[in-house]
């Protein structure tokens, strides 16, 4: 885009990094991949990630995505989301002689392992996170007897625990950086002894857009966010642009969901997208946006992203095989 050919003042902040995670990457390609190895249908319990448009892809291509295990005929394949399950799901498909494939985030993995050890040295954890998010429910199914959920600040008041020496915190992986530290902070105030994870559960991805938006905030009149209703990440990318300083942000799905009226005395606009939102989404924002004037863009680049995770290693086996064995193997039971 030429900036000389751009309207007087008008002009767009895009923000960088944006859009598919390393693990958002993986769970998508897993669906793919799955499909092509295996063919349709590949069943995937809950959204593969939280995009509208991802899921309608997948399904035009043959995917079924269902809200429970017991939903999967026997003798199928079902894919676990990025967002990670209880162990009583894995046991589900068990009982159900389904063949899994599971594209958990490795990130959330590591929230998932930290909650095991913690609860076999009997300490209290409380999961900061927000209540029915897919990730927060996989997570306490790890530990129940041991996790309290703490969803924000206001929340902490309401806290108790057995032992105030014993209690560590961890976190969903996709919350603001700045309003989990707030509430770790309150937690602090209430059980001085409380212990930080080994490592900050706040994905890398989480911190690096919401790092840019913030950059854009203070210059942007309105940000655009694009990404999901229920994507926990690209709601909080629109709470940290206002907290930033932009006098209004919006989540769109689509380009044609923006209102002009938005635009009225605006004369930058930041634009930015979720972790589980594909760059065409963006692209076509842009060029709505180029076509009202904007079409001076430039860049705010917060970090550099490397991070690739190699796909679940349940596709290097024949899972058709194995499901059609699972079947054989009740019916040989059964006639015993």
């Amino acid at each position: 885009m030429d900036p000389m050919t751009a309207s007087p003042g008008r002009r767009v902040l895009l923000a960088a990094p944006r859009g598919y995670c390393a693990g958002v990457d993986r769970a998508v390609i897993a669906v793919e991949k799955a499909l092509e190895q295996y063919g349709a249908p590949i069943y995937v319990r809950h959204e593969i990630v939280h995009n509208k448009y991802v899921v309608q892809t997948l399904e035009k291509k043959g995917a079924i995505f269902v809200e429970r295990t017991e939903e999967v005929p026997e003798g199928n394949i079902v894919m676990f989301s990025a967002h990670g399950v209880a162990p009583v799901v894995h046991e589900e498909a068990e009982r159900g002689r389904l063949a899994t494939i599971d594209a958990t985030c490795p990130l959330v993995t590591k929230v998932h392992k930290e909650a095991v050890r913690f609860a076999k040295e009997d300490y209290d954890i409380l999961l900061i996170g927000h209540e029915g998010h897919e990730e927060v429910i996989g997570t306490s199914g790890e530990a129940p007897d041991h996790i309290t959920l703490v969803d924000g600040p206001e929340d902490v008041a309401k806290v108790e625990v057995r032992d105030p020496s014993k209690v560590v915190w961890l976190s969903q992986t996709t919350l603001s950086v700045d309003e989990t530290m707030e509430t770790v902070d309150a937690l602090k105030e209430k059980f001085p002894q409380l212990i930080s994870p080994p490592s900050d559960d706040i994905c890398y991805a989480t911190q690096n857009r919401q790092l840019a938006v913030k950059q854009m905030g203070a210059e942007a009149e309105l940000v655009i966010v694009v990404g999901s209703r229920n994507s926990s990440n690209s709601k909080r990318l629109v709470e940290v642009a206002k907290l930033a300083g932009s006098r209004e942000a919006y989540l769109v799905d689509f380009a044609d969901e923006i209102d002009e009226a938005w635009l009225e005395g605006v004369s930058t606009v930041g634009v930015t997208s979720g972790a589980s939102v594909p760059e065409i989404l963006v692209e076509q924002v842009l060029e709505w946006l180029s076509r009202r004037g904007f079409e001076d863009v430039e860049i705010v680049k917060a970090a550099e992203e490397s991070i690739t995770f190699s796909l679940p290693k349940e596709l290097r086996r024949d899972l058709r095989d194995e499901a059609a064995a699972l079947i054989a193997e009740r019916t040989g039971s059964s006639a015993e």
